[in-house]
């Protein structure tokens, strides 16, 4: 089992893990078997990095290394990483690394962003330190607290029952193409969460603004940290209430209803929300 701990527990005795980070990519190790994360009682990686501690997995104890923006596998790094390692970005790992070491890796590169951008008080610009028991950096001239930043986003996956069906199961979901995917994929809408708002409420507004419709009966689904760079996903399901699609073209390329027998590209499987909401929905359809 794994634990946050941003303070090493005396019972963390076992070697420990280790998840050197550049960017957004990751240092792993590979084996026979495919990749794992680095082991030992020493990464073996130089740098004059302060190694951030991530938390405890079944007691051995997981650090970050802070490996600066350059790819270490590149001879401009300047970081010799070893023959057996490869470096990798994070949406490349998964399936390739466990999936409990691939959370925890998402959370190291969170952590070693968090180190790199907080180092100075964003109020007086004195040098911060490491809060005694928080998770947390703190101004010692005028105390004020940093904390690593989390951006919520909702994504909700909007559905309406098909027209002309007797089975009263039988549902469409509305899907969109967005600005920001390579090629045409589609996936459930998704925004981020503004002050003020409560989840539900930012449902409403994101399916409001992206497609121009209204929908009712919002209802929690699930949750999923996503290091992409740094924000906590928060599924919902919703049910279409009035309107005509009319999207907003700066986000979005196109958006329609689809039924289970006829959609379009599509995340599946488990490495996304949007997946498991996707996946979700086929199951209660019977497809």
């Amino acid at each position: 089992m794994f634990v946050p701990d941003a303070r090493l527990p005396d019972s963390a005795t076992k070697t420990p893990l280790w998840i050197p980070v550049f960017g957004n990519r990751v240092v792993v190790t590979t084996t026979a078997d495919g990749v794992d994360v680095v082991r030992g009682d020493d990464s073996g990686i130089a740098t004059d990095a302060e190694p951030v501690l991530i938390g405890v997995l079944d007691d051995q104890p997981v650090w970050a290394i802070d490996l600066g923006q350059h790819d270490p596998a590149k001879p401009e790094g300047g970081v010799d990483i070893g023959d057996s390692r490869e470096s990798a970005d994070l949406r490349a790992l998964y399936g390739r690394l466990d999936e409990t070491l691939w959370t925890i890796a998402g959370r190291a590169v969170q952590l070693v962003e968090f180190a790199r951008t907080s180092a100075f008080c964003g109020r007086c610009g004195a040098a911060n330190e490491d809060h005694h028991r928080d998770r947390a950096k703190q101004c010692p001239a005028c105390k004020l607290m940093t904390f690593p930043r989390l951006a919520p986003a909702v994504i909700m996956l909007v559905e309406r029952p098909v027209e002309g069906s007797s089975n009263p199961n039988e549902t469409e979901v509305l899907l969109a193409w967005g600005r920001q995917f390579p090629g045409r994929f589609y996936s459930a809408l998704a925004g981020f969460v503004e002050p003020g708002e409560s989840l539900e409420e930012t449902v409403h507004r994101e399916v409001r603004e992206e497609v121009g419709i209204e929908v009712t009966d919002v209802s929690y689904f699930g949750s999923q940290p996503w290091p992409f760079p740094h924000s906590l996903m928060l599924g919902f399901r919703a049910t279409y209430a009035s309107g005509d699609i009319k999207i907003q073209e700066e986000e979005i390329v196109e958006a329609a209803w689809y039924r289970a027998d006829d959609l379009p590209p599509i995340p599946r499987g488990r490495m996304s929300i949007a997946g498991w909401l996707i996946e979700d929905w086929l199951e209660r359809v019977g497809s």
